[in-house]
């Protein structure tokens, strides 16, 4: 149950990690505004430590490790058979991914997740060294200095984000979400790579035999993860003042590699979790978090509904009135009742309406 344990929770942290970019006003690092309250601050420095950076690799190892899961599956189909499989659950994740971009959320990876399964279709036949070898090269290239990493800005907000009308959401986002498709492919193929050698051992589906790498990438994925993340984290909250351009030109880096590691360390930990919370006291809420995880992508699309109802300007245009901590609060919210709206189709038997139209693209036909 690890894995889907794993996605359960990360819906939360992805809820975090979107919503504070819808803010307006004087922001710091792209949706902490300044001047808030003391809440205001923890918020920020809660969330730039433990989310921020942490929560999508975590994403694309799980990724990874279910196409690992998915190759394994459908070995009997034959390498050939295996692509297409792979090919057409990747075309329908750049074209729900390309709708959800422009009428719900700009922020969409689901059509980089696509771009990468076209790419990532071979690679599933690549031996562990050739994957390894990858993810440390990339991770390298990740860690570089950037002069775009990191910013701060008064907003009037990007029109992309926060449209002012219908015609400028229709114009606007289609051009950012076919850039995020291309470019986010990059960033996401570290944890990728990872996640497919993982999955080639069931290193999540086995934590029992896996206890001591388990705790190894647990504290030393988090540890990393909160140490590197300090610079962004103390600025954000406002403890620091804002560095000059050759300082965040370092700092971003650094704040994303380690949130790579972080994502590591999460799903590490989940893993260990999933051992302990098997008892029956707590077996309602790992089979709750469980089925969120197993319908994870309506899950994820339904919480962009609640994003574009809250902060479209020609709807309920709430980015100027919440806070770092409010919003806070509704993506917390948001979470809870997509775990609820999970748990009642688990108990009628349901799977989510996003997971049948996959498989029933990727298969040709349902799959139970």
């Amino acid at each position: 149950m690890a894995p889907d344990l794993a996605r359960g929770v990360m819906l939360l942290f992805i809820a975090l990690a979107n919503s504070h970019y819808f803010l307006r006003g004087e922001s710091v690092f792209g949706g902490f505004p300044t001047g808030g309250s003391v809440l205001d601050s923890a918020v920020a420095w809660v969330v730039s430590t433990f989310v921020d950076g942490r929560s999508y690799p975590m994403f694309g190892l799980l990724f990874g490790y279910g196409v690992a899961r998915i190759v394994q599956r459908q070995a009997f189909r034959g390498p050939r058979g295996v692509r297409r499989v792979l090919w057409r659950r990747a075309w329908v994740l750049v074209g729900v991914g390309f709708v959800h971009a422009v009428l719900l959320f700009v922020g969409d990876v689901l059509t980089a997740y696509g771009v990468l399964l076209l790419v990532g279709a071979w690679m599933v036949r690549w031996r562990d060294r050739w994957l390894l070898t990858t993810a440390v090269l990339v991770f390298v290239l990740l860690a570089l200095p950037s002069d775009d990493s990191l910013s701060t800005s008064t907003l009037p907000p990007d029109p992309a984000m926060l449209p002012p009308d219908l015609r400028t959401m229709l114009t606007a986002r289609p051009v950012v979400s076919l850039f995020i498709g291309l470019v986010g492919p990059i960033g996401f193929l570290c944890p990728f790579t990872i996640g497919l050698w993982a999955g080639r051992r069931r290193i999540l589906e086995q934590p029992e035999r896996h206890r001591t790498l388990l705790r190894l990438t647990t504290v030393v994925g988090l540890g990393v993860a909160v140490i590197g993340a300090q610079p962004v984290a103390l600025v954000a909250a406002g403890v620091l003042p804002v560095p000059a351009p050759p300082t965040l030109a370092v700092l971003g880096p650094l704040h994303d590699a380690c949130g790579i590691l972080g994502g590591f360390g999460w799903a590490a930990l989940f893993g260990l979790l999933a051992l302990r919370l098997k008892t029956p006291r707590r077996r309602l809420f790992l089979d709750t978090v469980v089925a969120t995880g197993q319908r994870s992508m309506t899950c994820y699309l339904a919480q962009s509904v609640v994003w574009a109802a809250a902060f479209t300007p020609f709807l309920l245009d709430l980015s100027g009135t919440l806070t770092t901590s409010t919003t806070a609060l509704l993506a917390a919210l948001t979470w809870l009742a997509t775990v609820l709206l999970a748990d009642r189709l688990r108990r009628a038997g349901r799977r989510g309406l996003f997971e049948v139209l996959v498989r029933r693209v990727s298969y040709g036909r349902p799959v139970t």
